[in-house]
């Protein structure tokens, strides 16, 4: 069986090897090391940062490179070097090449996935996830350049004995920016459309994942040529910014609006080039009065909960039907409060820890402005006995607000939803597209219409009808394309999807008169 996020229960052969993986993980913690260049460890003699357990932050992760525009211009000069081989390669040879990274991807699923409970505080479920998703994204990547034939496609004629096709090209060397939340998967994935369609790649995990990336890098360096594939590891401000100051041929992002706005600001100078930005989402759940009122708690539980919201997927608000509200109510608070809270390695863990301590201060935040404003249906600062001394907090849920309330429009990405009592599918739909915001949504009801005009009307490129494993998080490589609208990304065109990898590539008309 395949794992997924969503097929993981019960299978006892894959909890056992989770467990394996978080033994091997722990082996390797609490050391230094150096920046992956041109197919070989870089020794670091210079500053560096600790990545730390959000479960436990007296436990090092491990010490990392504190890198800078010397470091990354080198990466970069490594990539350019490896380019002319690596894009001139037949496609059949590229793609055999990333279809063997898939399968180390998956063979050390376990080992990743450990690693990422250990370092970013996931749960086994959507730790192993995650590894294989890295995989199978790659493995779809690849696919779509074979379905394409090499994205090479004969045109028409004007003349006799005129032959003109249209390829697509490579760019050239890609920046590869990483958040901390899909180390493996957004990381396999943005790279493995850039490497499938031939150009190179340099790649800055986020700090608080920087020992998944470092094993990502190692893992695609045992079959790629040296210097296809370069890891730096650094804080924004420095190894950050030089992505923007060097000369890369695009950019790759994930990550905050914010950051994701100062690339597309900033990456134009002489001539414009791609950036393929995805940033953030405000999202949306509808519940109308023709709904199944246990699968919409389900889902939007599951949705605003998992991985502590901390997803940019995450549902953080709901819009309800009056007829049905209470009821819809009583049941996903009675949801929610039994969500295991704890160490994300227990295999009843359902919400670890956040990501880091500015995180919680975020979630007080937030509930501390529900309290004043509205009113708190669950969630404390309380938290369960035992619960280890990291950043934990508990899922909290508040209604009452203004519907103009900040707590409706600001991604927070931390385990709150605000819900509201609307009146008409219309009025929910019309808040639902009141953010800047396009990138999941979902709707529960039994009602075929009402499902088609939520499709319809819904400024989202994501959007899920009646789902109670997740009401607008769950994406699946070939099952679901993850397109933000809006602030949410810079293309149209989203990862998952069909036309991913084209978007790395450029076009070229070849007329031959023979």
């Amino acid at each position: 069986m395949k794992i997924t996020y969503v097929t993981m229960a019960g299978n006892e052969e894959a909890n056992e090897a989770y467990e394996m993986g978080v033994r091997s993980a722990l082996a390797g913690l609490d050391q230094d090391h150096g920046l992956r260049i041109g197919g070989e460890t870089v020794e670091w003699r210079g500053e560096r940062f600790d990545s730390r357990s959000p479960t436990d932050p007296e436990v090092v992760i491990g010490r990392f490179a504190a890198a800078g525009p010397p470091e990354v211009a080198r990466a970069l000069e490594a990539a350019r070097a490896a380019l002319p081989k690596w894009r001139t390669m037949p496609w059949r040879e590229r793609i055999e090449r990333l279809r063997a990274a898939a399968e180390k991807i998956s063979a050390r699923a376990p080992e990743l996935a450990g690693l990422m409970s250990l370092e970013v505080g996931k749960n086994r479920l959507e730790a192993m996830g995650d590894a294989e998703e890295g995989a199978d994204l790659i493995r779809y990547y690849c696919a779509q350049v074979e379905a394409a034939d090499g994205f090479a496609r004969k045109l028409g004629a004007l003349l006799p004995g005129e032959d003109t096709v249209s390829v697509l090209r490579p760019f050239g060397v890609w920046g590869v920016i990483a958040p901390f939340n899909f180390p493996v998967a957004l990381a396999a994935g943005m790279s493995g459309g850039a490497l499938a369609a031939g150009n190179t790649v340099v790649f800055k995990p986020a700090g608080d994942a920087a020992l998944t990336g470092l094993r990502l890098a190692e893992i695609l360096d045992e079959v790629l040529p040296p210097g296809v594939f370069n890891l730096v590891t650094g804080p924004g401000e420095t190894a950050g910014r030089a992505f923007l100051e060097l000369d890369f041929d695009g950019l790759v992002f994930t990550g905050s609006k914010e950051v994701g706005f100062s690339l597309l600001r900033g990456f134009w100078r002489e001539h414009p080039k791609p950036v393929i930005a995805e940033m953030g989402g405000k999202n949306p759940a509808i519940v109308t009065a023709r709904a199944n009122l246990d699968e919409a708690a389900s889902g939007i539980a599951r949705s605003a909960f998992g991985y502590g919201g901390q997803k940019c997927s995450a549902c953080s608000r709901a819009y309800v039907a009056g007829e049905v509200y209470d009821g819809f109510v009583d049941r996903l608070v009675a949801f929610t409060e039994k969500l295991a809270i704890g160490d994300p390695v227990g295999r009843d863990t359902y919400l670890g820890p956040l990501i880091r301590e500015k995180s919680v201060a975020t979630w007080r935040e937030a509930l501390g402005a529900a309290r004043k404003d509205g009113r708190v249906l669950t969630g404390s600062e309380a938290l369960p006995e035992g619960t280890p001394k990291g950043w934990f907090v508990r899922p909290a849920i508040a209604d009452r607000l203004p519907l103009d309330h900040r707590l409706f429009a600001e991604e927070l990405f931390v385990p709150f939803l605000a819900l509201a009592r609307v009146d008409s599918l219309e009025q929910a739909l019309e808040l639902a597209n009141r953010t800047e915001y396009g990138l999941t949504a979902g709707v529960f009801s039994e009602d075929a219409e009402e499902v088609e005009r939520f499709f319809d009307r819904i400024e989202a490129g994501v959007a899920y009808a009646n789902r109670p494993t997740g009401a607008t998080t769950g994406a699946w490589p070939g099952v679901q394309s993850f397109c933000g609208w809006k602030a949410s990304g810079s293309t149209g065109k989203g990862g998952c999807g069909p036309w991913y990898v084209q978007q790395f590539l450029r076009e070229q008309s070849r007329t031959v008169m023979r």
